[in-house]
């Protein structure tokens, strides 16, 4: 395990602090980044909008942080600073302070793929100072962002969540939906679209276990869908389980899958829905000793001493709690099925 030893610097120069937290929910929510440094060392500053980058280690060359410092709070002994990573330009309170842009028939994202509609997008609203989008890639497939033309005002980050949603994967056994999030290239932070990993496939990052390098470890029992019901191409199927209603009570599920075409094909693939569901039953969330440099999507593996808890999750969010002594690390993780009931005209009841 490599110790975590924060380093933080405020517009390129390395400063004391007392202690902090990094937040990152993950899903295109903005990173958070909170630290207090002592009065002599920030008080006669003006700070607001300074760039901050976070290093886990001294010898490390790409921040696990990088963001603008968006609120001061100073007492007698300490400053207390929040920064944002660029999300948060897309994101913040009111309508009129969120990143925007207006698009018609002349400034448009017209016959664009995905990832250059959203690369695009971002340079509209000026914000690629700030986000870099020379990483950024496409969907796996290509997605045509023309057929459904945007006019009118948008938010930066609805466009980027319609956009994402318009490509699905089919090649797996359930489809699995393309998601963004932010890398950074040691010099700006650098959005990059990606596919929802694979958790029987894809390649394990770091293992866990009760007697190894989990802390604490807390368990959520999810709902598992009983009737599930798939709307295809003007047909429909449902798929009911009695003996999983009568352990987990009638939970329903609507899905909408236009790549079927009779009720057979609908009803198959709610039996799937079901399967994938019912093997995904348990989340986690996590404190543990190591993993830090864990990012969005990866790929972990859960060994515990139940083997019905055992398997494999994705990476969803991460905390780190620090000081210039101690650091704990918290994960989100979870193994939901990548299926088109979040993504594609789906409701949950």
């Amino acid at each position: 395990m490599r110790e975590i030893s924060p380093r933080i610097l405020i517009d390129g120069i390395e400063v004391d602090y007392l202690e902090g937290n990094y937040a990152y929910p993950g899903n295109l929510s903005a990173a958070t980044m909170t630290f207090k440094i002592s009065t002599t060392s920030g008080g006669l500053k003006k700070l607001w909008n300074k760039e901050v980058t976070m290093f886990l280690n001294k010898f490390d060359t790409t921040p696990i942080f990088r963001g603008w410092i968006k609120r001061t709070n100073p007492t007698l002994n300490d400053i207390e600073i929040l920064a944002e990573d660029a999300i948060g330009y897309m994101i913040k309170g009111g309508e009129m302070e969120k990143a925007q842009i207006a698009l018609d028939e002349r400034t448009n994202l017209d016959g664009l793929t995905v990832g250059a509609a959203i690369k695009k997008a971002i340079e509209l609203a000026k914000l690629d100072t700030k986000l870099g989008t020379a990483f950024i890639g496409d969907t796996s497939p290509l997605q045509n962002s023309v057929s459904e033309p945007f006019r009118g005002r948008y938010s930066v980050l609805d466009i980027i969540k319609e956009l994402l949603a318009k490509s699905i994967n089919l090649n797996s056994t359930l489809p699995r939906p393309n998601i963004a999030k932010l890398i950074d290239n040691g010099t700006i932070s650098q959005i990059v679209i990606e596919l929802e990993s694979d958790l029987e496939n894809d390649v394990v990052k770091h293992v866990y276990t009760e007697q190894d390098n989990i802390i604490e470890l807390n368990i959520i029992n999810r709902k598992i869908p009983t009737v599930i019901t798939v709307e295809g191409n003007n047909v429909f199927g449902t798929f009911t389980h009695d003996s999983a209603i009568s352990a987990y009570d009638r939970n329903y599920l609507n899905v909408t899958n236009n790549a079927l075409n009779s009720p057979a094909e609908c009803r198959d693939f709610a039996q799937k829905l079901f399967q994938a569901n019912l093997k995904v039953q348990y989340e986690y969330g996590l404190e543990v000793i190591d993993g830090a440099y864990l990012n969005e999507n990866d790929v972990i593996r859960i060994e515990t001493d139940d083997p019905k808890f055992t398997g494999n999750y994705r990476v969803i969010g991460k905390a780190i709690d620090f000081s210039p002594s101690d650091f704990s690390i918290g994960l989100s993780i979870n193994r939901k099925p990548p299926t088109l009931a979040e993504y594609i005209g789906s409701r949950d009841n």
